[in-house]
């Protein structure tokens, strides 16, 4: 059972509340693109996002046609798949398989927790990205209830307890999570080590990992609307490589 029209009765009106963190992370990528732009989406899945009931959600992702080029990249074969891609390249060393200084903008949703070598992770980005391109990063917090479950449980049982609270997920849309650069301060140094100006801050949607029971829902809106920055679900980081 869902609880959000119930304590966010706006989303009667459209699917989504006012504090939807897919819109607002993507309103605010889309806000940097140009239609001469190449876009790399590292880590970018199969495109499960097309099973998104909500329009406007979906669309705000799909920046296919909105630019020049979306280059894909990924660890896992499968997402040669994902149909919202010009072009796929399988991540097959530490090394992205992208030509230096050729990307404008690169996409990281969900991924930076999946990520062992974080300094490999932003050293690429920096290779890869024309000077001035941006960086935009959505991360998990490992300081917020999620990632603080997320980290006491190991990871062969989090598909299963991923699937108790959100039916809709898919044992191979689950990888092994490890925070190695999920706070705040960690990604906000690793920005500058490696020449980015940005911004780094937590964001919190409807707590929709909680839907299984009411009570438990309504501690997570008060944990939405009244918890220290820091402590928030999720972390949004903009950035852009100097000029």
């Amino acid at each position: 059972m869902s609880y959000k029209g119930l304590f966010y009765p706006e989303s009667r009106f459209g699917g989504f509340s006012d504090i939807d963190g897919t819109i607002a992370f993507y309103m605010r990528v889309n806000a940097l693109l140009k239609p001469s732009d190449t876009v790399l989406d590292v880590g970018c899945g199969r495109g499960a996002y097309q099973d998104d009931p909500i329009a406007i959600r979906r669309n705000l992702r799909i920046l296919k046609g909105k630019v020049k080029k979306v280059i894909g990249i990924d660890v896992d074969a499968a997402a040669q798949s994902n149909p919202f891609l010009d072009e796929f390249r399988f991540i097959g060393d530490d090394e992205w398989p992208i030509e230096a200084d050729s990307v404008d903008l690169i996409l990281s949703d969900y991924v930076l927790e999946h990520i062992v070598d974080v300094d490999r992770f932003f050293f690429e980005a920096r290779r890869v990205l024309k000077n001035g391109g941006y960086l935009c990063i959505r991360t998990s917090n490992r300081w917020s209830y999620i990632g603080l479950f997320s980290r006491l449980i190991p990871n062969q049982y989090h598909w299963r307890v991923t699937k108790l609270v959100q039916d809709h997920r898919k044992e191979e849309d689950v990888f092994p999570a490890v925070y190695r650069c999920n706070s705040v301060w960690q990604i906000r140094s690793k920005m500058r080590q490696y020449g980015f100006d940005g911004v780094v801050y937590g964001y919190e949607a409807e707590p929709s990992y909680l839907s299984f029971s009411k009570i438990a829902y309504w501690l997570g809106v008060l944990h939405q609307r009244f918890a220290p920055a820091f402590l928030k679900a999720s972390l949004f980081a903009f950035a852009q490589l100097a000029k």
